[in-house]
């Protein structure tokens, strides 16, 4: 381009000089004024390539413009070239770093997945041991529940206890043969009379003790079973009390009490998984003794077992 611009100003500039060297009269042939005339063929040819030269720096300054603008752009689409590259690197790095992220968070989480099966895993032996110890629990709760004494009960034990260590200790210390019981010498009446205070009191021992010496005289054996049952049942010895029961009603059948004896015998029955005879007895003291209390209360225990 530089070289082009340069054979055209030579070739401009040479005819120039040699003919602007000739003489004109009046300004004629004076090719600087702004409208020369009386041109010689020599002298147009000159003003006409005067005219294209200073088209031709006019297209080069242009154009230099044009390149500069070029370049200044060329340098701004570099920087921003740069910048993109830059850019990219940056996200490259990222997407790495990114990707091997996820490849710490997958470890992770399937360390977690692990890590939880094995705490649902250890729950349910936990679980497992806890219904186990549930269950121990249920069972011994019954025991206790079966072996439960009253208060009062409890400090009768304890009171007769006492008077029996005492009666002990008073006999070793004597050195002397066991003597006989106040009771031996005292008449049947008097005897189930004692008992009977004994019973009302809740003084269960020795309830126990007259009405055990009013069987051996076999005085009123039947009633003296009926009590000795009724004792073991509030006791809650449900497997003497049918005994006792059992016995006083084989020697008796139509006393005052029977509709009492046959609806603790029920229960006490029940309370030793013997269900089906206790539904019998059940169903005996409604049939038997269908307008009393204790028929009333067999109904509610048969509703309550089906």
């Amino acid at each position: 381009m530089n070289r082009i611009i340069l054979v055209v100003l030579i070739a401009a500039i040479v005819p120039f000089n040699l003919f602007s060297a000739e003489p004109s009269a009046f300004g004629a042939g004076n090719l600087e004024t702004s409208q020369p005339y009386g041109l010689t063929s020599s002298e147009k040819v000159i003003l006409q390539n005067k005219d294209k030269l200073k088209k031709v720096v006019v297209n080069s300054n242009n154009q230099a413009n044009q390149v500069d603008s070029l370049r200044e752009r060329i340098d701004g689409l570099q920087t921003i070239i740069e910048g993109l590259s830059q850019k990219s690197q940056e996200n490259r790095l990222n997407l790495k770093n990114l990707e091997k992220k996820n490849t710490d968070e997958l470890i992770s989480s399937n360390e977690y997945e692990k890590r939880l099966s094995e705490i649902s895993q250890a729950n349910a032996l936990e679980i497992k041991d806890m219904k186990l110890a549930v269950s121990e629990l249920t069972a011994l709760v019954n025991i206790v529940n079966t072996a439960y004494v009253s208060k009062d009960e409890f400090n009768t034990l304890v009171s007769d206890f006492n008077v029996f260590k005492e009666l002990v200790s008073k006999e070793l210390k004597e050195g002397s043969t066991p003597k006989k019981s106040k009771i031996d010498s005292m008449s049947n009446a008097e005897v189930a009379k004692l008992a009977q205070q004994s019973y009302d009191k809740k003084y269960y021992t020795e309830s126990i003790e007259y009405y055990t010496h009013l069987i051996k005289k076999n005085y009123k054996p039947a009633g003296s079973h009926y009590k000795l049952g009724e004792i073991y049942y509030y006791r809650k010895n449900y497997a003497e009390a049918i005994a006792y029961f059992k016995k006083s009603a084989s020697l008796y059948s139509k006393a005052s009490y029977m509709p009492t004896l046959m609806l603790h015998t029920a229960v006490s029955m029940e309370k030793t998984g013997d269900e089906k005879n206790a539904k019998s007895f059940y169903n005996g003291v409604v049939v038997k003794y269908p307008n009393s209390t204790e028929a009333k209360t067999a109904k509610s225990n048969l509703s309550k077992m089906k």
